[in-house]
């Protein structure tokens, strides 16, 4: 069971209190994840990649295990504790401005 902490605009949107819990087949990648949680709540598609290209949106950062998993290749297996449901892999908006 993978386990998925959305910013909070993003658990309003799809209607969800809390962090998502999702079954993932085969490797757990970012792509499989996000895979996963798009097919579940549709209404996400678009909001953390771009429909087309499926690249993360700029203003959209990944982290699991103190680690930034931001600009890992989509394909990269996370970590074991993500994997395993010991660490939720968390989905964060960046902060621009100054």
């Amino acid at each position: 069971m993978i386990r998925v902490v959305l910013p909070a605009h993003l658990r309003t949107l799809a209607q969800v209190d809390g962090e998502v819990r999702l079954q993932v087949a085969g490797r757990v990648t970012q792509r499989a994840v996000l895979d996963e949680l798009e097919a579940r709540y549709p209404v996400l598609r678009g909001t953390i990649r771009d429909h087309l290209t499926q690249r993360r949106r700029a203003f959209v950062r990944f982290f699991a295990c103190e680690q930034d998993l931001s600009h890992e290749p989509p394909d990269t297996p996370l970590p074991e504790a993500v994997a395993t449901g010991e660490e939720p892999l968390l989905v964060v908006g960046a902060m621009a401005g100054g």
